[in-house]
């Protein structure tokens, strides 16, 4: 098969091992992009190209100089708003994005972030440094456990069925909203479905693990936010478009509930930010699944579909786009940090 190669913002290094390289190289007739003009290189290449591996548009214009093509992978992991998924699905292209590489990744954050906002392990560390710190009980006053607890998780996809998973152990009930699975299939998964309100108000910690789409963006609002416990948890996990960030400091600053967050609206976060000195807050500067492990496995899960493609079989390893779903996902694109990675 015929690869047209163009990874960018991802590099080749961060998604590739050396011997997964050498076996995209080995295995297939690729011709990669090297910097020079995208529209000439497309307009040459697309014509032999079976396999996209980009994330650059195609819209109908690009698609009509590609009558060979059978998939488009993109390694910058969403669903962005720039193919034309109507052609593709008429014709039979596969569109793959393997986003689940960094489910278990942010996972682990999660849970991680959710043990230090119970037990204020991030507080009581920066108070030690300032010499300040409270001992035994004294620094245990707002402190609750995980364990047996009531958790709520708003989105049931790849990132919240691992963090469910690793919240085995420690015997919480978990409640789901998730308007995308049925009631019946979240039963037979192990969690509660509740609706959104019944989630945000009854639970001590609820995750936000839901992917961006036309009808959640903004949900976590000063209105689902009034409905939390005092003294509950928030951790923002998978997009900042889904909340309200005025109204999530306001409330952690205020003291009613605590917040983590892994994500922010603009990216990386200005110095001068108010944010940055906000009380009941944990911070992460958007690194909860930027792992070599995960970004390597984007190219594993690639060389697998395209394995399973060469021999006419679906894929499986990578996410593939719905025609019922695609066009309501609302992905930021992945951009360049200022040490160039993205």
């Amino acid at each position: 098969m015929r690869v047209l190669y163009d990874p960018d913002p991802r590099a080749t290094e961060e998604i590739f091992s050396l011997e997964k390289l050498a076996e995209l190289r080995s295995r297939y007739e690729l011709t990669e992009w090297q910097g020079q003009d995208r529209a000439g290189f497309y307009a040459e290449h697309l014509p032999r190209t079976d396999i996209l591996i980009s994330q650059q548009p195609m819209g109908a214009d690009r698609l009509a100089m590609a009558p060979k093509l059978r998939a488009i992978f993109n390694v910058e992991t969403n669903f962005l708003p720039n193919v034309d998924y109507a052609e593709c699905f008429r014709r039979g292209i596969h569109v793959l994005a393997p986003g689940g590489v960094f489910a278990a990744p942010v996972a682990e954050m999660a849970l991680g972030m959710a043990l230090s906002l119970a037990r204020n392990i991030h507080g009581e560390h920066a108070a030690f440094l300032r010499g300040q710190e409270k001992w035994l009980f004294e620094g245990n006053r707002q402190s609750e456990l995980l364990a047996g607890s009531t958790v709520g998780i708003i989105g049931f996809g790849d990132l919240g069925r691992s963090l469910h998973r690793l919240l085995a152990p420690f015997g919480c009930r978990v409640q789901v909203f998730d308007p995308w699975l049925p009631p019946g299939h979240l039963k037979r998964l192990g969690v509660e479905p509740v609706d959104f309100d019944q989630l945000m108000s009854g639970n001590r910690f609820v995750f936000v693990m839901a992917s961006i789409t036309t009808e959640n963006a903004g949900m976590i609002d000063a209105r689902a936010l009034g409905l939390m416990q005092p003294g509950a948890m928030l951790l923002l996990m998978s997009r900042a478009a889904a909340a309200d960030f005025a109204a999530l400091t306001k409330a952690a600053g205020s003291g009613r509930i605590r917040v983590a967050t892994d994500v922010f609206p603009v990216e990386p976060l200005p110095r001068d930010d108010p944010i940055r000195a906000m009380p009941n807050m944990l911070f992460s500067p958007h690194r909860a699944g930027a792992l070599t492990f995960a970004l390597r496995e984007i190219g594993t899960r690639v060389l697998e579909d395209m394995d399973l493609i060469a021999r006419r079989l679906p894929p499986v390893a990578c996410r593939r786009a719905e025609p019922e779903t695609v066009a309501q996902m609302r992905s930021m694109p992945v951009a360049a940090t200022p040490d160039g990675k993205g």
